[in-house]
């Protein structure tokens, strides 16, 4: 068995703690909004500033008819005030559970900053004009493999892929690429929005934004680390 130590980080020491409190000094001004909407934008144009990779990425958890969750990385592809939207195969894995149970959660983690945002709420459909409108923003390539991807499915090899790939290349390389039936968008309606800030000995900085419904004013309340 592999030695625990060589593989769990240990826990931060006062030095450390010192670091990471110079780093991400106080500052009452990051909680000052009382829109979470506005405040996440605030947020996610700093990460475009100091994350290196995707500052859009998000975890999404959704859950089947029997209530079993599952998770998986996806991009944040447009946020207002009537929610947080991504794109996908609506027979995926995740299109499918959508479907059953119209709930999900999102996290955003953005390490270089220390600052984590996690949203919950119900699920809606993106307007077939919104999916459209979208599809058409992507690279070519990647609209030919929302033709030639059978998302989450068993496949016999990469082989198959591929030649999925290059017979869509020959229908819908040339011209415009209509959008797959198949492939859509959804709108994470938000009814809890908390946004988290590290802070020194695990005392982390919480700040809850809740609403009974989406027509309703946010209510805002800390909670304890």
């Amino acid at each position: 068995m592999a030695d625990r130590s060589s593989i769990i980080p240990p826990s931060p020491d006062a030095e450390a703690y010192a670091k990471s409190a110079a780093a991400s000094p106080d500052d009452p001004a990051l909680f000052a909004k009382d829109d979470p909407i506005a405040l996440f934008h605030d947020w996610l144009e700093d990460a475009k500033k100091s994350e290196p990779n995707d500052p859009n990425a998000m975890a999404l958890a959704t859950a089947d008819a029997s209530g079993a969750p599952d998770v998986r990385m996806v991009l944040l592809k447009d946020v207002s005030p009537a929610g947080f939207a991504f794109y996908s195969n609506s027979e995926s894995r995740k299109g499918r559970q959508l479907a059953a149970n119209a709930q999900a959660a999102l996290c955003f983690h953005w390490k270089s900053l220390r600052r984590q945002v996690r949203v919950s709420g119900a699920i809606e459909p993106v307007t077939e004009a919104e999916a459209d409108a979208y599809f058409a923003t992507r690279h070519k390539d990647s609209q030919i493999g929302a033709w030639a991807s059978d998302q989450s499915r068993p496949m016999e090899g990469r082989f198959e892929l591929e030649s999925r790939i290059a017979k869509a290349a020959v229908k819908y390389g040339v011209g415009k690429t209509p959008r797959p039936p198949h492939w859509t968008g959804w709108r994470v309606v938000p009814a809890r929005i908390e946004f988290w800030r590290d802070r020194p000995f695990r005392l982390h900085d919480r700040l809850e934004f809740t609403r009974e419904t989406p027509a309703a004013a946010w209510s805002t309340r800390r909670l304890f680390p």
